[in-house]
């Protein structure tokens, strides 16, 4: 086969979560397991740090990669979804695996796959170990897909573990309230491996300080520790003072990324690095990987500008508090009119969403490719009961070319509610 059939073969004989839903999600480690055995366990002869959490993930995972590689070290990366290429998950020092190691993991697996059952996920978690291995990475960033106890990725024992915040998302899995939540993400928590916890919670600090004790792990609430002044946003980057318990540790640090939400994910990486004293760390290599971070890593989807006339806008933030989180940064904005491009996945609380939404904006709705989007019509229709007034188009790419016709060169088009919706722009 060759790179294209390949990808085809994976997408369609294994079940994967981000296109079909719930029928991929299991409850069990045991295919992984089963897996990695079958590739003579490379996960356990990789360093990793584990990453679980609501929102802020992905960020982290990136922000950490870039100052580790900064350093020069040989860092891989395994995160999840994928926005243009399969192969965006896999990365070492920000280049993607090769479509010839995507082939050969492949053929060379291809009897284990069909005797073993795994999902696409816990197929994709494998190869990403098995990678990192090969190539001898001298410390591998693993960000969990959905939960964390029993998570694909949580096969490993970490040098640190991460669990960046805690918000409802995929409640029909890990349980109706933060705590729950918190709980099944707590799942990560090793014997004896430091936790950093990236927001505190006075719901869900309890659940985090009741598992650590009992496995004996240190834990570092990271906002407890440390704090930002003097936040300023410009075009492409944030600029901030940070402060470790009210000492002055780093100041004007630039980001290269906006999104001001980064910066709870900023504060949370920088806890991290302060664990990972075996790899000497300096202060210049922090703020060479924090600022060139995103084009080091090839980090794309958040608060990303697609263009400047008009300014287009595209962020992968869906759930409640991510959501949340990008229309904050949208009303501090200036603009005359808002057009926005918006399209979800039907297991989703839809309600809870559309009723963050500003009432004021000219809405796009529509379906991404894939099984678990809802149609556009249906959206409308909901929307509509809120009094969202918009146009529902059958494809992400009409809408999109709808919204740049329709607006102005003062206006805002924004693209989300979706990672598949702005992976469809992108």
């Amino acid at each position: 086969m060759n790179y294209s059939e390949t990808i085809d073969y994976l997408f369609s004989m294994l079940p994967m979560y981000q296109r079909v839903g719930p029928v991929a999600f299991k409850k069990d480690l045991t295919n992984t397991l089963r897996l990695c055995e079958h590739l003579e366990n490379p996960h356990q002869k990789v360093k990793t740090i584990h990453i679980a959490g609501t929102n802020g993930k992905g960020s982290v995972a990136h922000m950490l990669a870039g100052i580790l590689q900064t350093s020069g070290l040989k860092v891989g990366l395994y995160t999840s979804p994928h926005l243009k290429d399969f192969r965006e998950r896999i990365k070492i020092n920000g280049e993607m695996i090769s479509s010839d190691e995507v082939i050969n993991f492949v053929e060379d697996n291809k009897t284990a796959f069909e005797t073993i059952e795994p999902s696409f996920f816990e197929m994709t978690v494998c190869m990403a170990f098995d990678h990192f291995y090969k190539n001898q990475t001298d410390i591998s960033i693993i960000e969990t897909g959905l939960g964390g106890r029993f998570d694909s990725t949580n096969v490993i024992v970490p040098e640190i573990s991460i669990i960046t915040n805690i918000g409802l998302d995929h409640t029909q899995f890990l349980g109706e309230t933060k705590e729950e939540i918190a709980f099944e993400k707590a799942g990560i928590i090793k014997e004896g491996v430091p936790v950093v916890i990236g927001e505190s919670n006075s719901q869900t600090d309890q659940v985090f300080e009741k598992i650590s004790q009992k496995r004996d792990a240190t834990i570092y609430f990271a906002d407890k520790n440390f704090s930002v002044k003097n936040v300023q946003i410009e075009d492409a980057e944030i600029t901030l003072d940070l402060y470790k318990l009210g000492k002055p540790y780093l100041d004007k640090a630039i980001l290269g990324i906006c999104g001001k939400y980064q910066v709870n994910n900023f504060v949370t990486t920088i806890q991290s690095i302060e664990l990972l004293k075996q790899f000497n760390i300096t202060e210049d290599h922090i703020r060479q990987g924090a600022n060139n971070f995103s084009n080091n890593t090839g980090f794309q989807g958040r608060w990303q500008k697609i263009s400047d006339t008009p300014l287009t806008i595209c962020d992968t933030g869906h759930n409640h508090d991510g959501l949340s989180e990008v229309l904050d940064q949208i009303n501090s904005m200036p603009y005359k009119k808002l057009h926005f491009v918006y399209g979800t996945v039907n297991d989703k609380d839809i309600d809870s969403a559309l009723n963050l939404l500003p009432k004021d904006a000219s809405y796009y709705f529509c379906k991404a490719k894939i099984p678990r989007a809802l149609d556009a019509s249906i959206l409308k229709n909901k929307a509509a009961e809120i009094g969202l007034v918009g146009s529902s188009f059958s494809t992400v790419d009409e809408a999109y070319k709808t919204a740049k016709e329709n607006a102005s060169k003062d206006d805002l088009v924004f693209v989300g509610g979706s990672t598949f919706v702005v992976a469809e722009v992108l």
